[in-house]
């Protein structure tokens, strides 16, 4: 396996919008989802986009340790062709998000609590499931990519963005 380069805000292929992958089964799909999962991992991240990693397709990588999905672990999964409908009736909460293609720096973004993913998994099988909290915001980050979205793009109140170390150092109720 290997790492791969990824790519930070203001490389041009952060603001594409992605292809369609149209064989989940091809062996370079098959290594580029391997190298994606083993470079999220390495990088310490819960999620990575295909663009992220300069690959313009449909493709993202995620999983949710149970320390941080409300006691719910996800293991790792491989998402081709995602689509995401929000259960708008649940509303939208603010929650803290870093990206690994914004090293260093977090912020309070608004996400839908509650959605509907559906796609194919890595074996090129179709799901469709709902998702909730802390997975929820991980997959909508993922698929914002996809779009070419990052998400300061998303933010509404800027005064909620900041460096790790500071946020850190100098705790606030901004929640």
């Amino acid at each position: 396996m290997s790492i791969l380069k990824i790519a930070r805000m203001g490389h041009p292929v952060l603001l594409a919008k992605a292809g369609l992958v149209e064989d989940v089964s091809a062996p370079e799909i098959q290594a580029l989802i391997a190298a994606m999962a083993e470079t999220m991992f390495d990088a310490g991240g819960v999620g990575l986009a295909a663009p992220q990693v300069h690959v313009g397709l449909r493709l993202f990588v995620f999983r949710v340790p149970a320390s941080r999905g409300d006691g719910v672990e996800i293991p790792l999964r491989a998402v081709v062709n995602p689509m995401i409908v929000p259960h708008e009736a649940a509303g939208r909460e603010l929650g803290w998000e870093g990206c690994l293609s914004i090293p260093g720096l977090r912020a309070a973004v608004p996400r839908w609590r509650e959605i509907r993913l559906s796609g194919l998994d890595e074996d090129g099988k179709a799901f469709d499931e709902v998702l909730t909290g802390f997975a929820a915001r991980v997959v909508q980050h993922e698929a914002d990519h996809l779009d070419g979205v990052l998400y300061p793009m998303r933010m509404e109140d800027f005064s909620r963005f900041g460096y790790n170390e500071e946020l850190d150092r100098y705790p606030q109720e901004l929640l």
